[in-house]
């Protein structure tokens, strides 16, 4: 009994020991950032400053609670920290995870994760530089006559974090539908034949996530459309790929 427990001993140990690492790596990095906290919102609410200093009657930010000057800016630092370090916390659990995969899998997971990375962070970018100038545009314009936009700082960045996640979620598609395709769950030929209702879905999601616009709502479900049909095109490729012999797991 004592020698099938210790295999799990190590792995837990290890885990332990990972865990730590990608803890301690964020914390420095954020550490590091809190001197630029605030200069780091400044550059999350440039878009509503902008479109705020656009009115006849220019708006402004807010603060409405006592603490929220600190911990705002606070949030936003550790959410950039948490971003930066992703690639060294990931590298701590493929590391972690590696071992036990066949050759076939390594193949097939590392370019899955590394690419699932860099379309969330890509997504986030469409939503900061394209997405977000349109929406706080229309946003700020259409105020009653009289009414001066005065946005609380907290609540601001609740909504671009969901618009950060929602886009970031969406720039995913690709993934999905190679990894669907390629685990057997659906055929390429049943995806290319879902086309029409997710054409419909994409519209009836970014109807739901967006403001209520319609710029910014095609500016989310062109691009999860398009994005589908990218991962389409990669199901397609891939899995016509043959496969290579089978290697057995490290030990």
């Amino acid at each position: 009994m004592q020698e099938e427990l210790q295999p799990l001993i190590v792995h837990l140990i290890e885990l332990r020991q990972r865990l730590l690492r990608s803890v301690v790596v964020l914390a420095v990095v954020f550490f590091s950032l809190i001197a630029w906290s605030n200069d780091i919102f400044h550059l999350l609410a440039l878009p509503l400053l902008k479109a705020l200093k656009a009115l006849p009657v220019q708006g402004e930010m807010i603060a409405t609670e006592v603490t929220t000057p600190f911990f705002v800016p606070m949030k936003v630092t550790a959410m950039v920290a948490f971003i930066i370090t992703l690639p060294h916390t990931l590298y701590q659990a493929w590391s972690f995870v590696a071992p036990g995969l066949y050759q076939h899998e390594k193949r097939f997971a590392l370019p899955v994760l590394a690419s699932s990375v860099v379309l969330f962070i890509v997504g986030m970018a469409f939503a900061y530089f394209l997405v977000f100038p349109v929406v706080f545009g229309f946003m700020t314009t259409s105020a009653p006559q009289g009414v001066k936009m005065s946005t609380d700082i907290d609540k601001y960045v609740s909504f671009v974090l969901g618009m950060f996640l929602a886009f970031g979620c969406t720039f995913e598609v690709p993934v999905v539908v190679v990894l669907l395709a390629k685990m057997g769950f659906v055929s390429v030929t049943k995806l290319r034949e879902a086309r029409p209702y997710v054409i419909v879905g994409a519209f009836v999601i970014a109807a739901i996530v967006t403001p209520p616009d319609v710029l910014s709502q095609v500016m989310l479900a062109v691009p999860l459309w398009v994005l589908y049909e990218v991962g389409l095109l990669i199901a397609r490729v891939w899995i016509a790929s043959p496969e290579k012999d089978l290697v057995e797991p490290n030990t």
